[in-house]
């Protein structure tokens, strides 16, 4: 399947043929199936299908986290696809690739202050405290979050709040990759549209990221494309314009159809009121 993109610096992640089998005999099970496509720097790119259509299993073979029956994944051209597990300690220790969940009180320690929390990968790097301390308030101050969250607990935050910290924990590596699972899902309407506003503003020539949502109309304003996944396929790839104004494979009909943001302009009007923002962020 063909994917026309503007970028110019070439893929980050190449996904080439990926099948993922669960189970064996009788029950055996494909939850994903020929996965193709590539992301390239700089580039956001919407993962869109129904719980069960295979997005969260695509995303756990790129993070190696299943291991793919057929197929390659590279970023920056290295196979990880081949890596053992230590090769792969190693890259996560890096930070090239950051995952950022549902739910993020599922990746932090409740025991843990949020200063601790956004220094741990640095100090694991070997990054001297001093510039730990002054980059994580840089990455507080592009999250919109106040220096006094530093000394609370997971707990004691909103959701709104976990959610910036786990999205300002994810870029204070500076990684290559960034996977964000239905980001904001778990946040109410009012948090939902400031983390979408803020995940908007991210702008980096380097950094690939990567939306996974049921939910077409969350990511629209924030994707240059759009990969539709349905029963472990990939069915369809484009723009996020041409996907969401003419969509063609009958399963992509019913997600635009059924999303009420992406009706009577609404799309439209979501992309310019993220690129106001943007810009009175700048």
């Amino acid at each position: 399947m063909s994917e026309p993109s503007d970028f110019r610096t070439g893929p980050l992640l190449e996904v080439e043929g990926v099948d993922v089998v669960y189970g064996h005999g009788s029950a055996r099970r494909h939850a994903l199936r020929g996965a193709t496509f590539h992301l390239n720097a700089g580039e956001k790119i919407g993962i869109i299908g129904e719980t069960g259509s295979g997005k969260s299993t695509l995303a756990r073979a790129i993070l190696g986290l299943v291991k793919p029956s057929t197929g390659q994944v590279r970023l920056d051209g290295r196979l990880l696809t081949q890596l053992n597990a230590k090769q792969w300690r190693v890259l996560r220790r890096r930070g090239s690739l950051q995952y950022i969940f549902q739910d993020p009180l599922r990746s932090m320690d409740p025991d843990v202050t949020v200063a601790e929390t956004l220094a741990e990968p640095l100090l694991i790097r070997g990054i001297a405290r001093s510039a730990v301390e002054r980059r994580i308030h840089e990455y507080l101050r592009q999250v919109n979050l106040d220096p006094d969250v530093l000394r609370r607990y997971p707990g004691e935050l909103s959701g709104g709040q976990r959610q910036r910290v786990a999205i300002a924990r994810a870029l204070i590596t500076e990684p290559r990759l960034l996977i964000l699972d239905e980001p904001v899902s778990a946040l109410d309407s009012a948090n939902r549209v400031q983390v979408l506003q803020l995940l908007g503003r991210q702008r980096s020539s380097d950094v690939g990221m990567l939306f996974i949502s049921h939910d077409l109309g969350s990511v629209a304003g924030l994707t240059d494309r759009i990969v539709v996944m349905s029963q472990g396929e990939i069915v369809e790839i484009g723009s996020t314009r041409s996907v969401t104004n003419n969509p063609q494979h009958p399963y992509t009909q019913l997600l635009v159809g059924s999303a009420p943001t992406l009706a009577s302009g609404a799309f439209e009007r979501r992309r310019r009121d993220l690129l106001r923002a943007e810009l009175q962020n700048t």
